[in-house]
């Protein structure tokens, strides 16, 4: 009996130290994938201020907070379900449901710049009377969401495909862990942000002039940042969506786009010597953009001039 409990302890002990490599492989292997994200993760950070610019203060941490909570859902539970199922029965489908997601990124970067042109606007904005804020508040929330499904499936497939794990359940954990980690690093962001300005209001009314002074640089440059911000978002979906578009064609065997814009991104690398690198990656960030741009406008002009969905004349 002593020997057989040894025994059975020393089998306890090598499933535990099996355990504890498996998870140090998955926390490992999440490390390496979630640091490809980067790129997508500064998009997310960029594009969400703009759904609390111009709303109550008040409102802010409630909006952000509501935005990181669908976040979330996005990510666990539609996503990463949806991922681990693709990638263990139907692998071939998720660079299509990526361009799907790409071009609904192109669709509603372009949408903003169409705007911004002095063409029709859809749906409400800030020019707009509000006469429910609580049904704005939603809507708003809700297209934050939205978008954000878009940004976390590319985040999710980015880290799915760095991830070097045979075992469903091993990938699940990493997805779970990057989902987890990149919500709260960008929505925790995003809500430092907003607040910015009421920190400096603050410092406004205390007693030392520095005090003061650093609250109202603060109060200057906060409208300004978040502006930025909001003109960074519409480019970043823009490129983003125009890259998904560029390397979904070229996997499923269309090339043109692809050999155009990486044959433009060498030539520029090249001729730039010790700054080919930066030079190279700004040609290819810039003509996916312009794929994403020329996409997105097409899409909207389908749907709200073709089909009608959604068109109310600028004012």
């Amino acid at each position: 009996m002593p020997s057989g409990l040894v025994a059975l302890l020393d089998d306890i002990a090598v499933i535990a130290r099996a355990a504890s490599a498996s998870i140090d492989d998955i926390a490992v292997a999440a490390g390496k994938a979630g640091s490809k994200t980067a790129g997508v993760v500064i998009d997310d950070a960029a594009v969400t201020p703009s759904y609390v610019t111009g709303l109550s203060p008040a409102r802010e941490l409630p909006i952000i907070w509501k935005i990181t909570k669908g976040s979330l859902k996005n990510k666990l539970l539609i996503l990463l379900p949806g991922a681990i199922l693709l990638s263990e029965f139907l692998p071939q489908a998720i660079i299509w449901l990526l361009m799907l997601g790409g071009a609904f990124l192109c669709y509603e970067g372009a949408e903003k710049v169409l705007e911004k042109l002095g063409l029709a606007k859809h749906g409400a904005t800030l020019e707009d009377e509000i006469v429910d804020p609580v049904a704005f508040e939603n809507e708003r929330v809700g297209g934050a969401i939205r978008t954000d499904l878009i940004l976390s499936a590319e985040i999710m497939a980015i880290t799915l495909a760095a991830l070097e794990l045979d075992v469903w359940w091993e990938r699940g954990l990493a997805l779970a862990l990057v989902a987890i980690i990149v919500t709260v690093a960008v929505y925790g962001a995003v809500a430092v942000i907003v607040k910015i300005d009421d920190v400096g209001l603050y410092l406004t009314k205390q007693a030392d002039a520095w005090k003061q002074s650093i609250g109202q640089f603060l109060l200057r440059f906060v409208p300004k940042l978040l502006t930025a911000l909001s003109i960074i978002g519409t480019i970043a979906m823009l490129w983003v969506g125009g890259g998904i578009i560029v390397h979904g064609t070229h996997e499923v065997g269309f090339h043109a786009l692809y050999d155009v814009i990486h044959g433009a991104e060498g030539v520029v690398a090249a001729a730039a010597g010790a700054l080919g690198g930066v030079a190279g990656w700004l040609t290819y960030a810039a003509l996916s953009g312009v794929v994403g741009l020329v996409l997105g406008a097409v899409i909207a002009v389908v749907l709200h001039k073709v089909l009608g969905v959604g068109a109310k004349e600028a004012h």
